[in-house]
């Protein structure tokens, strides 16, 4: 890069409270412990929301995130810090995954009420996706979640900004989740994309059951 003339992007600065806590709501376990690993996909999903400042104003965008690959399985963006923003997201992680077992997946989040109301509890315990929520105010309980959001600022929004509206976000961060999850390499992921590590996983279990069909 150096030879090249190019120079990685920059993580900046910039603060909102998308977090409200209700101490009223019931709160599952931490069942991640801050270990943000996973021996396949869908064993571990972290999910949370960011925002961006708009001419039209504030645009908040959630994400749901497989621990095992990286990849985003599941993402919407709104004018509106709602519990319909992350449940959507939801939605399309768990239509995204169509035809998996999901019975074994954790689902980890932080204490927003987003993650903690009546309506998303219900759908992931209708999918038998297992809950799980770090503790109050540590960013560390959910830091994969937290270290993807920064990267989607500094990789798209603090460079293709300023943003008009909701719609604009919308179809930016379409595009950037294509590139991220198909064409962005990852240095954890051995420097293949995420859509390749999953890949491979399924490939080498394919051939390992093949391998001991043939033995028998």
């Amino acid at each position: 890069m150096k030879q090249e003339g190019h120079s990685g992007a920059r993580r900046g600065r910039q603060f909102k409270v998308t977090t409200v806590t209700n101490e009223s709501l019931y709160r599952p376990s931490d069942l991640v412990d801050r270990q943000f690993t996973a021996a396949a996909p869908n064993r571990l999903w972290v999910a949370d929301l960011t925002y961006i400042k708009t001419h039209s104003g504030w645009v908040y965008v959630a994400f749901v995130i497989d621990v095992f690959s990286r990849a985003i399985v599941g993402w919407q963006a709104s004018v509106s810090l709602r519990s319909d923003l992350a449940i959507d997201a939801l939605e399309m992680a768990i239509y995204a995954r169509n035809g998996n077992d999901l019975s074994n997946l954790i689902h980890h989040s932080d204490r927003g009420v987003q993650y903690l109301s009546i309506r998303y509890s219900e759908r992931l315990g209708e999918a038998e996706i297992v809950a799980s929520v770090g503790s109050k105010g540590d960013s560390y309980d959910n830091a994969l979640a937290e270290s993807f959001n920064g990267l989607y600022k500094t990789e798209l929004i603090h460079r293709q900004g300023p943003w008009r509206n909701v719609e604009h976000v919308e179809w930016a961060t379409l595009n950037y989740i294509d590139w991220f999850n198909n064409k962005r390499i990852h240095e954890s992921l051995d420097y293949v994309t995420p859509t390749e590590f999953e890949d491979h996983y399924y490939e080498a279990n394919e051939s390992e059951g093949l391998t001991v069909l043939e033995a028998v």
